[in-house]
Protein backbone atom coordinates (compact mmCIF):
# COMPACT_ATOMS: atom_id res chain seq x y z
CA UNK A 1 0.00 0.00 0.00
CA UNK A 2 2.80 2.43 0.89
CA UNK A 3 4.55 1.66 -2.38
CA UNK A 4 1.36 2.43 -4.33
CA UNK A 5 0.96 5.76 -2.52
CA UNK A 6 4.60 6.62 -3.24
CA UNK A 7 4.14 5.79 -6.94
CA UNK A 8 1.01 7.95 -7.07
CA UNK A 9 2.82 10.89 -5.46
CA UNK A 10 5.73 10.46 -7.87
CA UNK A 11 3.37 10.43 -10.85
CA UNK A 12 1.55 13.54 -9.63
CA UNK A 13 4.77 15.44 -8.97
CA UNK A 14 6.19 14.61 -12.40
CA UNK A 15 3.01 15.79 -14.13
CA UNK A 16 3.14 19.08 -12.24
CA UNK A 17 6.74 19.74 -13.31
CA UNK A 18 6.01 19.53 -17.03
CA UNK A 19 2.71 20.95 -18.22
CA UNK A 20 2.42 20.40 -21.96
CA UNK A 21 0.61 23.00 -23.99
CA UNK A 22 0.54 26.66 -24.83
CA UNK A 23 -0.17 29.36 -22.25
CA UNK A 24 -0.76 33.00 -23.17
CA UNK A 25 1.08 35.36 -20.82
CA UNK A 26 0.17 38.85 -22.05
CA UNK A 27 -0.86 40.79 -25.14
CA UNK A 28 -1.24 44.35 -26.32
CA UNK A 29 -2.18 46.33 -29.42
CA UNK A 30 -0.20 49.50 -29.98
CA UNK A 31 -0.80 52.24 -32.54
CA UNK A 32 2.01 53.37 -34.80
CA UNK A 33 2.28 55.17 -38.12
CA UNK A 34 2.30 51.72 -39.80
CA UNK A 35 -1.01 50.72 -38.19
CA UNK A 36 -1.90 48.56 -35.19
CA UNK A 37 0.93 46.37 -33.90
CA UNK A 38 0.46 43.19 -31.85
CA UNK A 39 2.85 42.20 -29.08
CA UNK A 40 2.21 39.01 -27.12
CA UNK A 41 3.98 36.25 -25.19
CA UNK A 42 3.20 32.54 -25.08
CA UNK A 43 4.85 29.78 -23.08
CA UNK A 44 5.04 26.75 -25.38
CA UNK A 45 5.83 23.25 -24.12
CA UNK A 46 5.56 20.34 -26.54
CA UNK A 47 4.29 16.97 -25.41
CA UNK A 48 6.60 13.97 -25.78
CA UNK A 49 4.89 12.54 -28.92
CA UNK A 50 4.90 15.95 -30.64
CA UNK A 51 8.54 16.53 -29.75
CA UNK A 52 9.46 13.05 -31.00
CA UNK A 53 7.65 13.62 -34.30
CA UNK A 54 9.47 16.94 -34.70
CA UNK A 55 12.84 15.28 -34.04
CA UNK A 56 12.06 12.73 -36.77
CA UNK A 57 11.53 15.46 -39.36
CA UNK A 58 7.78 16.18 -39.15
CA UNK A 59 7.13 19.91 -39.64
CA UNK A 60 4.76 21.48 -37.12
CA UNK A 61 2.47 24.34 -38.10
CA UNK A 62 1.37 26.87 -35.49
CA UNK A 63 -1.39 29.44 -36.00
CA UNK A 64 -1.52 32.80 -34.21
CA UNK A 65 -5.05 34.26 -34.20
CA UNK A 66 -6.21 37.74 -33.20
CA UNK A 67 -9.88 38.77 -33.07
CA UNK A 68 -10.95 42.35 -32.29
CA UNK A 69 -14.60 43.32 -31.87
CA UNK A 70 -16.75 46.07 -30.36
CA UNK A 71 -19.79 45.27 -28.23
CA UNK A 72 -23.11 46.77 -29.30
CA UNK A 73 -26.18 46.71 -27.08
CA UNK A 74 -28.69 46.66 -29.93
CA UNK A 75 -27.19 43.99 -32.18
CA UNK A 76 -24.41 41.45 -32.47
CA UNK A 77 -20.86 42.54 -31.73
CA UNK A 78 -19.19 44.44 -34.54
CA UNK A 79 -16.05 42.68 -35.72
CA UNK A 80 -13.30 45.25 -36.23
CA UNK A 81 -10.74 42.84 -37.58
CA UNK A 82 -9.21 39.39 -37.64
CA UNK A 83 -5.54 38.61 -38.14
CA UNK A 84 -4.00 35.18 -38.66
CA UNK A 85 -0.30 34.30 -38.92
CA UNK A 86 1.07 30.84 -39.66
CA UNK A 87 4.44 29.60 -38.39
CA UNK A 88 6.37 26.45 -39.40
CA UNK A 89 8.71 24.69 -37.02
CA UNK A 90 10.92 21.94 -38.40
CA UNK A 91 14.05 20.00 -37.54
CA UNK A 92 16.84 19.22 -39.98
CA UNK A 93 18.50 15.96 -38.91
CA UNK A 94 21.60 16.57 -41.07
CA UNK A 95 22.46 19.99 -39.61
CA UNK A 96 20.83 19.25 -36.24
CA UNK A 97 19.13 22.62 -36.27
CA UNK A 98 15.56 23.73 -35.73
CA UNK A 99 14.09 26.07 -38.34
CA UNK A 100 11.29 28.50 -37.53
CA UNK A 101 9.62 30.14 -40.52
CA UNK A 102 6.91 32.77 -40.93
CA UNK A 103 6.06 33.27 -44.59
CA UNK A 104 9.33 33.51 -46.51
CA UNK A 105 11.38 34.57 -43.48
CA UNK A 106 13.13 31.92 -41.42
CA UNK A 107 15.64 31.55 -38.62
CA UNK A 108 17.71 28.55 -37.47
CA UNK A 109 18.24 27.54 -33.84
CA UNK A 110 20.58 25.10 -32.12
CA UNK A 111 18.03 23.99 -29.50
CA UNK A 112 14.31 23.42 -29.38
CA UNK A 113 14.00 25.68 -26.33
CA UNK A 114 15.43 28.64 -28.27
CA UNK A 115 13.07 28.03 -31.20
CA UNK A 116 10.01 27.76 -28.93
CA UNK A 117 11.03 30.93 -27.05
CA UNK A 118 11.18 32.92 -30.29
CA UNK A 119 7.94 31.33 -31.56
CA UNK A 120 6.17 32.38 -28.36
CA UNK A 121 7.48 35.96 -28.41
CA UNK A 122 5.62 38.12 -30.94
CA UNK A 123 6.78 41.72 -31.06
CA UNK A 124 5.25 44.64 -32.97
CA UNK A 125 3.63 42.52 -35.67
CA UNK A 126 1.45 44.67 -37.98
CA UNK A 127 -2.15 43.43 -37.91
CA UNK A 128 -4.55 46.25 -38.93
CA UNK A 129 -4.42 49.69 -40.53
CA UNK A 130 -4.98 52.62 -38.15
CA UNK A 131 -8.46 53.25 -39.57
CA UNK A 132 -9.66 49.79 -38.46
CA UNK A 133 -10.26 50.98 -34.87
CA UNK A 134 -12.17 54.20 -34.19
CA UNK A 135 -10.77 56.57 -31.56
CA UNK A 136 -12.61 56.83 -28.26
CA UNK A 137 -14.30 53.42 -28.45
CA UNK A 138 -13.41 50.37 -26.42
CA UNK A 139 -12.74 47.12 -28.25
CA UNK A 140 -12.47 43.58 -26.93
CA UNK A 141 -9.43 41.79 -28.30
CA UNK A 142 -8.58 38.11 -27.99
CA UNK A 143 -5.43 36.30 -29.05
CA UNK A 144 -4.43 32.63 -29.05
CA UNK A 145 -1.90 30.23 -30.55
CA UNK A 146 -2.51 26.64 -31.56
CA UNK A 147 -0.90 23.69 -33.29
CA UNK A 148 -2.64 23.22 -36.64
CA UNK A 149 -3.35 19.49 -36.82
CA UNK A 150 -4.82 19.78 -40.33
CA UNK A 151 -1.33 20.57 -41.70
CA UNK A 152 0.23 17.38 -40.33
CA UNK A 153 0.83 14.39 -42.64
CA UNK A 154 -2.23 12.17 -43.05
CA UNK A 155 -1.07 9.34 -40.72
CA UNK A 156 -0.81 11.84 -37.86
CA UNK A 157 -4.33 13.12 -38.51
CA UNK A 158 -5.83 9.67 -37.89
CA UNK A 159 -7.82 9.21 -34.70
CA UNK A 160 -5.22 7.16 -32.73
CA UNK A 161 -2.83 10.10 -32.88
CA UNK A 162 -5.45 12.84 -32.38
CA UNK A 163 -5.28 12.59 -28.62
CA UNK A 164 -4.88 15.19 -25.94
CA UNK A 165 -1.10 14.99 -26.35
CA UNK A 166 -1.44 16.35 -29.89
CA UNK A 167 -3.95 19.07 -29.05
CA UNK A 168 -1.80 22.08 -28.23
CA UNK A 169 -3.99 25.18 -28.01
CA UNK A 170 -3.84 28.15 -25.71
CA UNK A 171 -6.98 29.63 -24.22
CA UNK A 172 -8.10 32.92 -25.71
CA UNK A 173 -6.23 35.71 -23.91
CA UNK A 174 -8.70 38.59 -23.71
CA UNK A 175 -7.80 42.24 -23.24
CA UNK A 176 -9.35 45.64 -23.88
CA UNK A 177 -8.12 48.17 -26.44
CA UNK A 178 -9.12 51.84 -26.39
CA UNK A 179 -7.58 53.90 -29.22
Amino acid sequence: MAAMVAMLLLALSSSVVRADGIVARNASLDASEDGWLLSTDFQITLSAPVEEALSKGITLFFILELDVSRARWYWFDQRAGVAVQSYRLGYNTLTRQYRLAAGTLFQNFATLEEALAVLGRVRRRPVFPLAALAPGRTYAAAVRMRLDLSQLPRPFQASPFATREWTLTSDWYRFAVTP
